[in-house]
């Protein structure tokens, strides 16, 4: 999983900064072994589980059809199972970057600011496409797109399939091991602070969400999300690789989503936590049950997503507004006539009397013929 080295160059010191940052990738997925193989034994197993199962299970009898059915709720033992699976993702970004990313950098000889943008694209393009096709997977299957009365419909939802409950835990582990990655892959500082912004944001918020129980609004907005950010990185990376023509066009589709999505967002976010949960709002939260509906949290999450989808708004406004100042500058530049320039006369120096004696004779009797000397030396 390392970085290869090749056969001349030397092994970095043990223990090592250099040594942890070529090798992470391997001592990372020997420590999951560790959790894995723990599961073998009786004695370890109840501490091996508590990091790769999922934790608060119960089980619930439907009444209709009798059948029972496992489902999850939420709680502080999940801490533990983002903390494993976030192993399992600087393993798997690992294999990307080795594998794929590495290979497209060798062939494209992208500068240094380039590689650094080109391999940030490139994960976080795989990660929103598997995230936008699971969470749109889940979307349809749990049958959400039928009445968009479900996002509010039987608060708190904290009686999560497997698989839905595996996504978010999936998500917030994805951003957690984002900070770690920075010093793996030795981020330039002038690209940390970007990064630690856009990942705590999404950490917190989708942290939030899946804590306080509103899950089926998040799982919407994610994938409304992800699926603007998967064609902004791909038409970075078409950009990237000099395919202009096909990133041009790629980020006019994404220019007119982008604003539709955030349309979209608010409004949902509107019809959930300002119409929906106001009808079975309480006056305070109810920690026991999970149920989170009171006035203050609602006003506070929508408070969160407006925020959120006005910052991004506002940072693509400026964006388009700098990048139309740049044209027009710069086709007022080339509009602009150019005046004629006048060719400048060489202008000939005379050749001084000292300079003359060097010359040869010929040479001699040349210049003072042109004029180049204007007294002749007296023989004497």
């Amino acid at each position: 999983m390392a970085p290869r080295r090749s056969k001349n160059s030397k092994s970095p010191p043990i223990l090592s900064h250099e040594f942890f940052i070529q090798n992470h990738a391997d001592i990372v997925s020997c420590i999951a072994m560790v959790f894995i193989i723990g599961l073998m034994f009786q004695a370890t197993s109840p501490i091996a589980g508590l990091f790769i199962t999922l934790q608060h299970n119960q089980t619930v009898n439907d009444s209709i059809t009798g059948d029972t059915s496992m489902v999850y709720g939420t709680g502080v033992r999940d801490l533990f199972t983002v903390c494993f699976y976030s192993l399992v993702c600087i393993v798997v970004h690992a294999v990307i970057q080795e594998y794929l990313l590495d290979k497209l950098n060798r062939k494209m000889h992208l500068s240094k600011v380039k590689h650094s943008k080109f391999n940030e694209s490139g994960q976080l393009l795989v990660f929103f496409l598997v995230s936008a096709v699971w969470g749109a997977d889940l979307f349809f299957r749990e049958n959400y797109i039928t009445s968009v009365n479900q996002l509010w419909e039987g608060y708190p939802h904290n009686h999560l399939p497997f698989i839905v409950k595996f996504f978010f835990i999936v998500q917030i582990a994805y951003w957690l091991h984002n900070y770690p990655e920075l010093y793996f892959q030795k981020v330039r500082k002038e690209e940390i602070s970007d990064r630690v912004q856009y990942t705590t944001m999404y950490l917190s918020l989708i942290a939030a969400a899946y804590f306080l129980n509103f899950n089926r609004v998040a799982l919407c907005l994610l994938v409304l999300h992800y699926t603007t950010e998967f064609l902004y990185h791909t038409a970075l990376l078409c950009h990237y690789s000099e395919k202009t023509d096909l990133a041009s066009s790629i980020f006019m589709v994404f220019d007119v989503l982008f604003v539709l999505v955030r349309l979209g967002s608010i409004t949902l976010a509107v019809l959930t936590f300002w119409i929906g949960l106001a009808q079975s709002s309480q006056n305070s939260i109810d920690i026991a049950t999970g149920n989170y509906n009171s006035n203050f949290m609602r006003m506070t999450c929508l408070a969160a997503v407006c925020l959120s989808q006005a910052g991004l708004m506002w940072n693509f406004i400026t964006f388009q507004l700098r990048k139309f100042r740049e044209k027009s500058a710069s086709g007022s530049s080339s509009r602009k006539p150019r005046s004629p320039t006048k060719k400048k006369q060489p202008v000939v120096k005379p050749i001084a009397a000292e300079d003359l004696d060097a010359l040869p004779e010929v040479d001699q009797n040349a210049a003072s013929e042109n004029g180049s000397v204007r007294a002749r030396r007296t023989k004497k």
